[in-house]
C-alpha cells in the first residue's frame, strides 16, 4: 500500500487552426525545469479543474478561455517519487486574447506527430497517442 499523497493537476491541449499544439517547457528553478509540458497546474482546494484551466491560462498565458471551450480528452496517472499525480487533460481550440508567456516560459506550437522530439515529464508523454488519433499525423 503506498502512502504518496495525490496531487491534482490538470492540463489543456490548446490547439491553433493549423491543428498544432501549444507546449510550454518549465523554467529554471522549478522541478522538473528544461522540460516540455501541456499549459496547466495545480487544482486549488475548492475549485473545479475547468475553473483550474481557466484561471491559469489567465496567468501563465494571458488568455481568456470559456468553460464551454474545455472538453475532457483522457488523463494521466502517473507515481512520481514523493505524490501521484493524477492529471486530466482537456482540450481547446477557441480563446480570446493572443497566447503569450507571461511567467518566463519558453512556448512552442508543435505538430501533433513532432510532440515526442521535445522531452516531457513522464506523466505528459502517455498522452500523446491520444493527440496523434484525435488530430491526426
Amino acid at each position: 500500500m503506498s502512502s504518496l499523497k495525490l496531487t491534482l493537476v490538470v492540463a489543456v491541449a490548446l490547439v491553433d487552426t493549423d491543428n498544432r499544439i501549444l507546449l510550454a517547457q518549465r523554467p529554471e528553478g522549478k522541478q522538473l525545469a528544461g522540460l516540455w509540458e501541456f499549459p496547466g497546474g495545480k487544482v486549488e482546494p475548492g475549485e473545479r479543474p475547468e475553473e483550474t484551466l481557466i484561471r491559469e491560462l489567465r496567468e501563465e498565458l494571458g488568455i481568456a478561455v470559456k468553460e464551454a471551450c474545455l472538453a475532457p480528452l483522457t488523463f494521466a496517472s502517473h507515481a512520481y517519487e514523493s505524490f501521484h499525480l493524477l492529471m486530466p487533460l482537456y482540450i481547446c481550440r477557441r480563446w480570446e486574447g493572443f497566447v503569450q508567456p507571461l511567467e518566463g516560459q519558453a512556448l512552442k506550437w508543435v505538430r501533433p506527430q513532432e510532440l515526442r522530439a521535445y522531452p516531457m515529464p513522464p506523466a505528459d508523454e502517455p498522452l500523446i497517442p491520444f493527440l496523434v488519433d484525435l488530430l491526426g499525423a
